[in-house]
């Protein structure tokens, strides 16, 4: 197998395996088995435009316009508030199990959009994502594309276990405790991360 590629994709793997906002989202509608093959979708679509960006030299555009990522910080930092203490509101108040008939909750656009938001307003995909993959790919020469596409398969593949492989754990989320408990969590995860945006900045 191609030494590119392995590199490529062990570095993507250690960087995505990370609990964040995305991956959180996407476990959590994997568990409701709402909209999964869609935000699945966006999340690889959304990695491929990202890493061979940064393959193709972004991460140096970054470091000529470091307001790019300045901006994307800032509105990064609000959005992960905002969608923080709205899982910590839920922890609190809600009483639900998760609905093992596997009926879809919510609407096919606002997963969309949650999921494009969750993506491209996390300044940390443009500093990990794009810009150290890009770093790195760039040491590989002219298997820079092989190492990105070994990135992309890393990606890809955890997107894929972390959407579709959650319905193995619906009888745990048939509970309402586990719900408020992976609420509490994602919600105090998305502070923690808006907090430490916030200090860097």
């Amino acid at each position: 197998m191609n030494a590119a590629w392995i590199a490529g994709f062990a570095l993507s793997f250690s960087l995505i395996l990370a609990i964040g906002a995305q991956n959180a989202f996407v476990l959590r509608q994997g568990l409701m088995r709402a909209h999964v093959g869609a935000v699945v979708a966006i999340c690889c679509l959304s990695e491929a435009a990202l890493i061979f960006a940064g393959v193709a030299g972004f991460g140096a555009l970054s470091a000529l316009a470091p307001w790019v990522i300045d901006a994307m910080r800032w509105g990064g930092a609000a959005f992960l508030v905002i969608y923080g203490l709205r899982s910590l509101r839920a922890a609190w108040l809600a009483d639900d199990a998760l609905d093992t008939g596997g009926v879809a909750k919510g609407s096919l656009q606002a997963a969309v959009g949650t999921a494009l938001v969750l993506t491209w307003a996390n300044p940390h995909v443009y500093l990990d994502t794009v810009g150290l993959i890009g770093a790195v790919a760039a040491t590989y020469g002219p298997g820079r594309w092989m190492f990105g596409l070994g990135a992309l398969s890393a990606s890809v593949l955890f997107f894929m276990l972390l959407g579709f492989g959650a319905r193995g754990l619906a009888p745990i989320f048939a509970r309402p405790k586990a719900w408020r408990i992976l609420d509490a969590v994602v919600g105090a995860t998305m502070l923690a991360l808006a907090f430490k945006l916030i200090i860097t900045a």
